[in-house]
This record gives C-alpha cells, sequence and structure tokens, in this order.
C-alpha cells in the first residue's frame, strides 16, 4: 500500500501542484508582482521578461512530464522535476526582489559615495572643519534667540488715558492718590485745574467759536467739571452730551431720586422726565449766611437766624452779598415766604410783583458791595459785618476766625452742586481731539463710581473740603466722630459736616431752569434797583445785566482774602 501512495504523489502533474499553491497563498509568486509605487520602466520589463522566462520553463516542464505519463516506463527525470521547478521559482524570486529592492531604496554606488565624502572633507579642512556659512547662520540664530528672551522678559501693560479738568479746590487730594492706586500702572492720570466754573464754561465754548481743539483745550479733556447752575446753559450751547447707558449703571441706580429728577434734561436744558443724564454729582453744597460775632456783641444785636434779619435797620451798609440775579431775586423770594424757583411771580407770591420789587429795593439799601469775587474781602477787613454767599467760599474763611459764625437760613436756601460733564466733540468733523483719537476715555464710569463710593465722603466729614456727599442729601443725619473735631477749632454753625440740619433741609432747594419770560422778569426787577447817585448799585446793575445776556453766570468759587 505504501508502494502504491507513492507514484501517485511522484505523478502529481505540475498544474495540480501550481493549483496547490495558489490555494495556500493569493500571489503564487507575490515576489514578482509587487512593485514600487512608482515603478521604474526597466524594472517593470525586466520583471516581465523574467516571468515569460519561467512561464516558458514551465510550459517546458508541462510538455516533459506529459511525454513521460504517456509512457509506461518509468523515467528517471519525472521524480525530481517538483524539485527542478521549486529551484527555478526561488531563484526567480531572490532575482526579482533584489532587482526590485535595489530601485526601491536607491542606495548610491559605494565608489560616487565615497567619493562625494572625501570631496566635502577636502574642501572644509576634514571633519572638525564647520563651513563659514554654517557658523554665520548659527550666531545669527543665537543672536535672534538673545533678543526675542529679551523682549519677551519685558512687560508690555495697557495704558489707558483719563484727563480730567476739575473747578479747583473741589476735589480732596485723598481722590486722586487713591484712585490712582486702584487703578495701577495701566492708568495715564492728567488733572488740570481751573480756578472758576466761568473759566470751564468759556473754554468749553472757545473751540466751537475758534473752529479747532488744541491739546491743551479743556474739550480735549474726558470728562470736567461744571457747575449745576450751568447745566442748561451748556446743553443748549451743544458744549457737553448726554451720558450713554447710564440705566445700568451702579454708581446711577445708587443716586438718590432727587438727584435723578434734577439731573434728567431735554434738549433743551429743561428737567424733563423723558430726558437724558447729561451730569453726575460729587459735591454740593448751600448758601450761607456769615457775620461777626463781637460786632453784634459790641452793638447787643441778636445773632443771624433766617432771611429777614437782612432787612434789620441796624445792619443797613453793613452786609455783603454775591452779585448773582438768581441769589439775589431768591434771596427775596424766600423772606416773602416763596419758592427760589418761583415762575409767575404775580400768582404764586402774594402781593404780586410789586411786593418783590419794593423788597429787591430795600435789600439794596442794606448791601453795601454785590460782588462774587471780593464780597469775603469786604467781610474779612470788617467794612462789612455780614457775608451772604456759597459754603464753599464762606466756610474755609470762617474756619481761619473764632470771631465767625455761619447759618443755613431756618426758612431754607437754596443748594449748589459741583457735577461731572462729558465735552462734547461729536460737532467736529475730524476724529482727532487734542492730539488723540476723540472717544471718551473708558474710565470715565470708573472715575464716577470712585467718586460717589461711601468712603469719599470721609474727607467732606472731616472738613478737609467743604461740601458733602451726593449720598448725604437724602440720608439720615450725619453725626460728627469725635476723632475727627478733636484739637480742632469749633466752627459756630448750625451745618453738621457740611449738611444743613433735616428740617432745613428739607425747605433747602436746588435752582432749576427758569423760562425765558421770567428771566426777562428777573432782569426787569435788577433795573429798579438803580438809584439816582448810588454809584455801587449802579455799577452792579451794569455788571448784571451782562451777566444775563451771556447764559446768567452763577457763582465763583474759592475767592482768597487778600
Amino acid at each position: 500500500m505504501a508502494a502504491s501512495l507513492l507514484p501517485s504523489q511522484s505523478h502529481t502533474h505540475p498544474s495540480l501542484f501550481l493549483n496547490h499553491y495558489r490555494l495556500l497563498s493569493p500571489n503564487p509568486f507575490p515576489l514578482l508582482l509587487r512593485f514600487p509605487n512608482k515603478p521604474h520602466k526597466k524594472t517593470i520589463s525586466t520583471t516581465l521578461s523574467l516571468t515569460l522566462t519561467v512561464h516558458n520553463s514551465l510550459t517546458s516542464l508541462q510538455s516533459f512530464t506529459h511525454d513521460d505519463d504517456d509512457d509506461d516506463s518509468p523515467n528517471p527525470k519525472t521524480s525530481s522535476s517538483p524539485l527542478r521547478l521549486a529551484a527555478v521559482i526561488f531563484f526567480l524570486g531572490c532575482f526579482t526582489f533584489t532587482a526590485a529592492s535595489a530601485r526601491l531604496f536607491k542606495v548610491p554606488p559605494p565608489a560616487l559615495a565615497s567619493t562625494v565624502h572625501d570631496q566635502i572633507q577636502d574642501d572644509h579642512g576634514g571633519d572638525s572643519a564647520k563651513p563659514e556659512n554654517v557658523e554665520n547662520l548659527e550666531d545669527d540664530d543665537k543672536e535672534l534667540r538673545a533678543k526675542f528672551q529679551a523682549w519677551k522678559s519685558k512687560t508690555y501693560a495697557l495704558t489707558v488715558p483719563l484727563t480730567v479738568v476739575a473747578l479747583r479746590g473741589s476735589l480732596p487730594p485723598s481722590w486722586i492718590k487713591d484712585f490712582i492706586e486702584s487703578q495701577g500702572r495701566r492708568l495715564k492720570f492728567r488733572l488740570k485745574y481751573n480756578g472758576s466754573l466761568e473759566g470751564i464754561f468759556s473754554d468749553l465754548s472757545m473751540p466751537s467759536r475758534k473752529g479747532y481743539v488744541s491739546p491743551s483745550s479743556t474739550l480735549a479733556a474726558d470728562i470736567v467739571s461744571v457747575g449745576d447752575s450751568w447745566l442748561n446753559f451748556a446743553i443748549t450751547k451743544a458744549i457737553i452730551e448726554p451720558i450713554q447707558g447710564v440705566e445700568d449703571l451702579e454708581w446711577f441706580k445708587g443716586l438718590s431720586d432727587k438727584w435723578k429728577v434734577y439731573l434728567r434734561r431735554n434738549s433743551v436744558g429743561e428737567i424733563d422726565p423723558e430726558g437724558k443724564i447729561w451730569a453726575a454729582p460729587y459735591r454740593w453744597g448751600c448758601m450761607v449766611i456769615a457775620y461777626k460775632k463781637s460786632k453784634f456783641q459790641q452793638q447787643k444785636l441778636a445773632p443771624i437766624e433766617d432771611w429777614a434779619d437782612l432787612w434789620r435797620p441796624e445792619l443797613a451798609g453793613r452786609i455783603s452779598m454775591v452779585d448773582s440775579p438768581r441769589e439775589v431775586i431768591g434771596a427775596v423770594l424766600k423772606y416773602m415766604g416763596a419758592s427760589y424757583n418761583t415762575n409767575n411771580i404775580d400768582l404764586q407770591v402774594a402781593g404780586g410783583r410789586s411786593a418783590v420789587q419794593k423788597n429787591l429795593e430795600l435789600l439794596g439799601k442794606q448791601v453795601r458791595l454785590f460782588d462774587s469775587v471780593n464780597y469775603l474781602k469786604a467781610f474779612g477787613v470788617g467794612d462789612v459785618w455780614v457775608a451772604v454767599g456759597w459754603s464753599s467760599d464762606v466756610i474755609p474763611i470762617a474756619k481761619r476766625s473764632s470771631n465767625v459764625a455761619v447759618i443755613v437760613p431756618k426758612s431754607g436756601a437754596s443748594l449748589w452742586a459741583d457735577l461731572w460733564a462729558i465735552p462734547a466733540a461729536s460737532r467736529f468733523e475730524t476724529n482727532q481731539i487734542g492730539g488723540r483719537v476723540r472717544g471718551p476715555s473708558p474710565l470715565i464710569h470708573q472715575w464716577i463710581e470712585f467718586c460717589l463710593q461711601a468712603a469719599r465722603a470721609l474727607p467732606f466729614k472731616q472738613e478737609v473740603i467743604p461740601g458733602a456727599s451726593p449720598s448725604a442729601l437724602e440720608s439720615a443725619q450725619v453725626k460728627m466722630p469725635a476723632e475727627f473735631t478733636k484739637g480742632k477749632p469749633r466752627l459756630d454753625t448750625n451745618l453738621i459736616a457740611g449738611i444743613p440740619p433735616p428740617e432745613i433741609l428739607a425747605r433747602c432747594e436746588f435752582l432749576e431752569p427758569l423760562s425765558d419770560s421770567t428771566l426777562s422778569e428777573y432782569q426787569s426787577l435788577i433795573s429798579t434797583m438803580q438809584k439816582p447817585g448810588h454809584g455801587l448799585i449802579q455799577g452792579m446793575h451794569h455788571y448784571i445785566s451782562s451777566v444775563i445776556r451771556n447764559f446768567w453766570p452763577e457763582r465763583k468759587l474759592h475767592s482768597k482774602i487778600t
């Protein structure tokens, strides 16, 4: 049985052997059919010729085997034909793999590679030497890396400018220091002072007349001080712009309703519940009356308590007063029990226009000097015993002497306020305002909010600066801590930390804008104060007339006694 199996294996046809090989491998000649991604034409032709040679050899083997199969006699070559076939396949596969690999890896001829290497060594002085251009590149690279590291080590911070023009003496020095510290190095802060609110108003108006804006102009500032009595004129002349998006700002939400109503104006400066917010307060005060206690004691005169005391005969020619028409006529109206903001004198005041005119003439005889600049000078040298003016002017002078008492009239007085406003530059065609791209600084709201913080009220309580914080307008009565007044001369006054007592504050009023007809009536009343031979009143009338023609300028702060 074993002998019968051997012939069946030894006589297997080569085609059957190949078919069996194909079953074991999907490619019976894998090395002959695998080429590089981009085979060379010569490689392909060589492989094809080898494949044809193998095919011819196999064909010869097949014919040889068939011839042997037809012969019944055994052939010694038949038993060795499978081995010969395997040898041919192995030889052709190795040859094809060698040719394809040599083309794929592109190995240069050994002699050529050696020649190139020797040439490089000869040109550059051996293995230890480097090309000159390589050394230069390395040096440049080191220099660039050093510069880059130096640049990274520097601190580049975004600086944000904020230019402020303020009324001289209205800002506590600690505010400036604290705000700069709170903002850090990013803040580029510039502060410029002006001696009067009238001067700031004039500076804001000047560029619109000349048609240009210089870097030192007040209009080039981000925010400026504006008096509340100047607000409607600034709006009418379009020299300030409304504060945008104010309803969502925290500092505005913290203001009392009294401030919100007073600051909301329409395009002509009138108080309007549908108007816009044009400014933010940072300080306020009131009208006061100061008198010399020694003179009153010597003459055995009763202390001054209310507006009616100004009409006392013993004080005739002993009074100096600011020359603001609103304040002069307002004092008469308060004396008669009316409001500062009376629009129709005949209907709202007892006795009408004739009664107001009579009392105004009497006051003209009582007052020796109507002058917003020099009224405190006359008081300081003793020419007058009584001075009527703004608390921001009077209190610093009164604190220098223990002989001066300061009171807020019982029937109430006018209130004044210093405000922050944004200069208007939209009417100019150029975007360059003062040498920089125009646009309110992003820090203006931070500045306003800073000025309205509760901590900012401390300098007012310590009487470093006259006035009061806006938050104190409708808050509970402030009590002065003992440490604030310890060792300091006590001012004889009914003001507490710059604030009138609550019952008097309730009768005080801000000066609201008046109609054109009411302003004309005020001018007519002022003209009745002119008397023959009364040079002072005549000069004052001429001055007030010019004031009325120029938008009724109000107080000039911080007059100094020389």
